[in-house]
């Protein structure tokens, strides 16, 4: 007899647990709205790697669960004490009408700083030999405790690359270098919608290393991966693996400028969900991971780490890495921090559509998608055509089988990029072109 699927529930920073969020405009979460049995619940996202928290009251002994029983993927976030960070940007900024493109350079002047023999057998000493010096520790303390996470050197000027999650809520950073040499930082911007920020190494030496920057589009499900990072207070660990799947949509909730921190000292989430198309890897990652790089065999950058997907824990604490672990994309990641260096905020680009998991008649098969439940009035969707009931079952040819799919990849494209959306109407399926724009402001 096939066993049913519970609806599922997500692990909130907090302790609690809330079913998975439908959302508005391709982006903003609206009511509750539970999955059905024929519809598996997504991984969850960032609240994994991250930041390896300080010692801690001893945690209430949990019920204990079968060996086998496989809880709604945990995130095991390193979440910090109370406090502000500045220029926290959210989702749809303030005045996000208009965007101006970035002149910020980033990474390395190295294209492929490490040439591999044998692409079946890369040489890790190298490429680790290559990276390490670009990947940080990361310490945030506050008046609530503190924790520590990984970065990524991004250019000469000092700025480092990391989880949002890593420094929201922390009243002092500072930052250590693979040879041990440790500098006070400051938030230069963050943008807890996509779980990525930008911290500034302060009197930054002259020597910095940053990282060469891949291009995440390119690598395919198969290639080689290392991680770099600081699990667990070890700094300047590899581990090594593969991208096991792209396009592998993440949910968790968002860190701001508002959190609050909770007896542990994890910040609990203001309500924002992240929702990444994120690189799945089985390259080990573990808590104190998050911000650290992922790079290609040839030493390259393609993706920030971010979370993993857990069994649980017996004891309440965090799990470590069961081979299961995301990234968030390079291309991504990096059009982000150019806006964060320039600005202090981000702006994400805007379809205009509030889509739910649905199915569709595709022939005489049925696929998947991202049903549209509504379209506001003026907005690129609207423009492009697209009707309540379509759904949308593919992105620039990539495939959507779910709301959080949708809102993965529409955020992770730019304002003003045009895309191909495949809509299943009436049993049939159209391409539907769609340019997107950055949401207007709003009042309230």
């Amino acid at each position: 007899m096939s066993e049913q699927h519970p609806t599922p529930q997500w692990f909130t920073p907090s302790g609690g647990t809330t079913t998975a969020p439908r959302h508005d405009a391709a982006g903003a979460p609206t009511a509750p709205m539970p999955y059905t049995s024929s519809t598996p619940p997504p991984p969850m996202g960032p609240v994994g790697p991250l930041g390896q928290p300080l010692p801690q009251p001893e945690p209430k002994p949990a019920k204990r669960r079968g060996a086998g029983q496989l809880t709604a993927v945990a995130v095991l976030a390193a979440l910090l004490a109370s406090g502000g960070t500045a220029a926290a940007a959210h989702y749809w900024p303030q005045d996000a009408a208009t965007t101006t493109a970035s002149t910020t350079a980033l990474g390395s002047t190295a294209a492929a700083p490490v040439k591999q023999g044998t692409a079946s057998a890369p040489d890790w000493t190298a490429t680790a030999s290559v990276v390490s010096p670009s990947v940080v520790s990361i310490t945030a303390t506050s008046g609530q405790g503190g924790g520590q996470g990984s970065g990524v050197i991004i250019d000469t000027s000092g700025h480092v690359l990391t989880n949002n999650h890593v420094v929201a809520g922390a009243d002092k950073l500072t930052v250590t270098l693979s040879d041990g040499r440790t500098y006070d930082a400051e938030v230069r911007g963050t943008d807890p919608s996509t779980d990525l920020a930008v911290i500034t190494v302060k009197n930054a030496p002259s020597d910095l290393a940053p990282v060469a920057i891949g291009d995440s589009d390119k690598i395919a499900v198969g290639d080689p991966v290392m991680a770099v990072g600081n699990p667990l207070g070890l700094a300047g660990t590899v581990t090594t693996g593969i991208v096991s799947a792209l396009n592998r949509p993440v949910t968790t909730e968002a860190e701001s400028e508002g959190s609050q921190t909770d007896p542990n000292g994890q910040a609990q989430s203001s309500g924002e969900t992240v929702v990444t198309n994120a690189i799945q890897t089985s390259a080990a990652i573990n808590p104190g991971n998050s911000g650290g790089a992922l790079v290609n065999a040839s030493g390259q950058l393609i993706g920030i780490n971010s979370a993993i997907a857990s069994l649980g824990s017996s004891s309440g604490g965090q799990s470590g890495s069961i081979g299961i672990g995301f990234a968030i994309p390079v291309n991504e990641a990096t059009a982000i921090a150019k806006q964060l260096i320039d600005s202090g905020t981000a702006t994400h680009a805007y379809l205009g559509v509030t889509p739910q998991d649905g199915t569709a008649s595709d022939g005489s098969a049925t696929r998947a998608g991202a049903e549209v439940t509504s379209v506001g009035d003026g907005t690129p969707a609207a423009k492009a055509g697209l009707e309540v009931g379509d759904v949308i079952v593919a992105v620039n040819g990539e495939r959507v089988e779910s709301a959080d799919a949708l809102v993965g990849h529409v955020r992770e494209k730019s304002t003003g990029d045009e895309v191909t959306l495949t809509v299943l109407r009436d049993g049939k399926s159209i391409e539907i072109k769609a340019t997107l724009a950055a949401k207007p402001s709003t009042n309230g």
